[in-house]
């Protein structure tokens, strides 16, 4: 394994844990909302989380590449690029739900090769380099065995954003088909599918920087990642996480 992926994964963890542990010091005390042109909320807490990770990012990386939510995109000349959302799950964030994380994720010649998923309310760190395995803090963890679809477990975020892409009859009948549905929405239900605690993610509306990290670790897990095409990008609004087993038949059902 390459040392310079090594040293900055290292760096990753230890910096996504302080812009978290920053990020929760205002979930804990409250604070006022503004609201996006796309009508998404954004907090103080969001953009002083992601200016601490720039600055310290560059202290030790000052010519590698950025991308976040808040603050957009940086260049870089490294081949290395950092995608960041300093805070996933924003609107749980400002209504006092606990299901929101820090994310980092680390690219190298456009192909993601780690991820950092900090949930301070729960003192879980998930985190992952390419050819390295998935971890939550520091128990490996894996995806399921399931392979049939109705004893599956299936998570999404909302029934609005598969309207919104004309799929409400597709989704509704996918789920359908499964045993449970859970609207862990956000990096939650990529990270469950990751320990093997549900057996599918199937999501439509997110940016890169809300799954640059929880890709690497579906897959590091054991699992795939994927749009509703099937092919394995971070730079679709459609995409779909699973144990890998059930991929192809939840893939097949989504394109139709």
């Amino acid at each position: 394994m390459q040392t310079d992926w090594r040293t900055r994964y290292d760096w990753a963890v230890e910096v996504t844990q302080q812009a978290a542990k920053l990020a929760l010091g205002y979930f804990e005390a409250g604070l006022e909302v503004e609201w996006k042109a796309d009508h998404s909320p954004v907090t103080l807490a969001d953009r002083a989380a992601e200016e601490l990770l720039r600055q310290q990012i560059q202290r030790y990386f000052p010519h590698d590449g950025f991308l976040g939510e808040e603050f957009g995109d940086q260049p870089g000349s490294t081949g290395f690029r950092w995608i960041i959302d300093p805070i996933d799950g924003t609107r749980s964030f400002v209504r006092n739900i606990p299901l929101w994380a820090t994310l980092v994720g680390l690219e190298y010649r456009d192909e993601p090769i780690a991820g950092v998923v900090c949930a301070p309310a729960f003192g879980h760190t998930y985190r992952a380099l390419r050819g390295d395995g998935a971890f939550r803090n520091d128990r490996r963890i894996h995806v399921s065995q399931v392979s049939a679809l109705n004893q599956a477990v299936l998570a999404y975020s909302s029934l609005s954003w598969f309207r919104k892409a004309n799929k409400q009859e597709t989704f509704l009948n996918l789920l359908s088909k499964v045993q449970r549905s859970r609207g862990y929405g956000d990096y939650y239900g990529f990270v469950l599918v990751a320990q093997g605690s549900v057996d599918a993610m199937v999501e439509h509306g997110v940016h890169a920087w809300d799954v640059a990290a929880t890709r690497v670790l579906v897959e590091e897990a054991g699992g795939r990642f994927t749009d509703w095409d099937g092919t394995p990008t971070i730079h679709r609004p459609d995409v779909l996480a699973t144990n890998g087993t059930l991929h192809a038949e939840i893939l097949q059902m989504l394109q139709g």
